[in-house]
């Protein structure tokens, strides 16, 4: 068995696919940086 016919027998598991993050996921990642980052400087920990 080859290594390229043993990487196309594994099944998918639910992992994060090759395509890259959605545009969704984007925004919401700069979301949660722009909240945590207003959470720290109104707790005054910078």
């Amino acid at each position: 068995m080859t290594a390229q016919s043993a990487t196309a027998a594994r099944t998918r598991t639910g992992g994060p696919r090759d395509d890259g993050p959605s545009v969704v996921e984007h925004l919401a990642g700069w979301v949660l940086v722009a909240v945590i980052a207003m959470l720290v400087t109104q707790l005054g920990l910078l």
